[in-house]
């Protein structure tokens, strides 16, 4: 299995995940720093560049990505459908299909990644976890430590070439995707649950598990559950 974390957050992230799937029997297990994050700072891509860095570290293997990293993911198994065995998506979208939102969300991204430059790392860490998306983290689960060592540069580039409003909307090219796909999303991720839902009546062979006690960060707010679903999914396949 590959890990591919969201953004501000680096491999490290799914350390605890890593720990219960090896005590599940599951040794072949890696998580990567995407584009502009940890090791990968300096690291430039767009989304489907993303994707090859992604491949390149995993080759044919199962891909499972938060958020961006699910978004990442979802483009890896468009442009390498023969690497992708099976795919996780866990609080990720197909992209924003309406033009004028998606043009504002780009927007949006360009002024944050201008106020990261501004603020320095630190702040902005603060200033992010502080996203309604993240109220049900826990300052252990939130491990700000861990996204401090990002850079203001590497964070910044992840917003202008792969933020979601770069992303070109992907609905109708879900259907292209075979693979076994598994969504995951938190109980109470209401805006993501609703995508989630959408993504699998589009993708042809997938599955969708909310995850109870659980908002956006899923895999840090319940990493047992999160390894339940997936074991469990994957003995079926």
């Amino acid at each position: 299995m590959l890990l591919a974390h969201g953004f501000t957050q680096t491999a490290q992230s799914w350390s605890l995940v890593q720990h219960l799937l090896r005590a599940r029997g599951f040794d072949d297990i890696k998580a990567i720093d995407l584009p502009g994050h940890g090791s990968a700072d300096d690291v430039r891509a767009d989304l489907w560049g993303s994707a090859d860095h992604l491949v390149a570290a995993g080759g044919r293997t199962t891909y499972i990505g938060y958020s961006m990293g699910g978004r990442i993911g979802l483009h890896a198994a468009l442009a390498h459908p023969h690497e992708v065995e099976r795919l996780v998506l866990i609080g990720a979208t197909a992209g924003i299909d309406n033009a004028d939102a998606r043009a504002q969300r780009r927007t949006d991204d360009e002024l944050l990644a201008d106020r990261i430059g501004t603020i320095g790392v630190e702040a902005f860490i603060d200033e992010w976890l502080q996203n309604p998306l993240f109220a049900g983290l826990t300052p252990s689960q939130a491990l700000r430590e861990d996204r401090l060592h990002n850079t203001a540069d590497g964070l910044a580039s992840s917003l202008r070439l792969a933020g979601t409003g770069t992303q070109a909307p992907l609905w109708d090219r879900l259907i292209e995707i075979s693979c076994p796909v598994l969504l995951l999303v938190g109980q109470h991720d209401q805006k993501f649950r609703a995508i989630a839902e959408r993504m699998a009546t589009a993708l042809p062979n997938a599955e969708l598990r909310a995850i109870d006690d659980a908002g956006h960060s899923v895999h840090l707010e319940q990493p047992e559950r999160i390894v339940d679903a997936l074991v469990d999914w994957m003995a079926k396949e």
